[in-house]
C-alpha cells in the first residue's frame, strides 16, 4: 500500500512540475510568469537599436527579433509587444526609420489584428547631430500602433535629455523609452532597466 501511494505521489509531483515549467524559452514569443505572451521587435542600420533592444531583453528576460523576420501569425498571437526603431529620414511625415519598419508599418501591420494588445515603444537617436528630430521614428511607431487599436504604455519623462524637439513627444512626455547611443550610451542600460520595471507596474507583462 505504501508503495502504491509513493508511486501516485511521484506521478502527481512530476505533472505539477511540468505544469510550471516555462515554455518557449528560446522563442521570440516568450511566456512570462503572468502567462502573457510578449515579443520584442526592432530594426536597425548601425546596430544601436539592436543594442538597446538587448538591454530591454536582458531586463525583461525575453528574446528579441528583427521585425523583418517576424511572421504575421507570430505577432497576432502576442498579448504585449515592445517595438523599437532608429530615425534616419529626418523631418519626414512617414517612413522615418530607414529600416524594415518603413514597409512593415504600412504594408503588414494593417493586415494583422492587433486591437487591444499592449504596445510599448522605444527609440534610438542622436541628440547632438539631430536635435530637432530626436527619435522621430518612435513617434511614427506610436501613432500607427495606436491607430490600429493598441493600448499604448510606457511613457517616460523628457528630463535628462538635450534635444530641441521630437515627434516622439506627446503632452510633454516621450511616448516610450528614448536612448542616445552616440551621446548618452552610458545611460541606456539603466534607462532600459527602469523602463522595464515601469512597464511591470503598468501591467504590461
Amino acid at each position: 500500500m505504501k508503495l502504491i501511494l509513493a508511486i501516485i505521489a511521484t506521478s502527481y509531483l512530476s505533472k505539477t512540475a511540468l505544469a510550471f515549467t516555462p515554455s518557449g524559452f528560446n522563442n521570440v514569443r516568450s511566456t512570462t510568469a503572468l502567462n502573457a505572451k510578449v515579443g520584442i521587435y526592432y530594426s536597425t542600420q548601425t546596430g544601436n537599436t539592436e543594442t538597446v533592444a538587448g538591454y530591454i531583453s536582458a531586463a525583461a528576460g525575453l528574446e528579441i527579433a528583427d521585425i523583418g523576420d517576424a511572421s504575421d501569425d507570430e505577432v497576432a498571437g502576442l498579448d504585449s509587444i515592445i517595438v523599437g526603431a532608429p530615425t534616419w529620414h529626418t523631418d519626414e511625415e512617414s517612413e522615418r526609420s530607414g529600416t524594415e519598419w518603413d514597409s512593415w508599418l504600412y504594408s503588414t501591420l494593417p493586415n494583422i489584428d492587433v486591437s487591444g494588445k499592449n504596445v510599448a515603444v522605444f527609440g534610438v537617436g542622436d541628440q547632438a547631430s539631430y536635435s530637432e528630430y530626436y527619435c522621430d521614428a518612435a513617434g511614427e511607431l506610436y501613432d500607427l500602433f495606436e491607430a490600429a487599436g493598441c493600448k499604448m504604455m510606457g511613457f517616460t519623462s523628457t528630463d535628462g535629455y538635450e534635444h530641441d524637439s521630437s515627434k516622439a513627444e506627446r503632452d510633454g512626455k516621450f511616448v516610450g523609452l528614448m536612448c542616445d547611443e552616440d551621446n548618452q550610451y552610458d545611460m541606456s542600460e539603466d534607462r532600459a532597466k527602469a523602463w522595464v520595471e515601469q512597464l511591470k507596474g503598468e501591467g504590461f507583462f
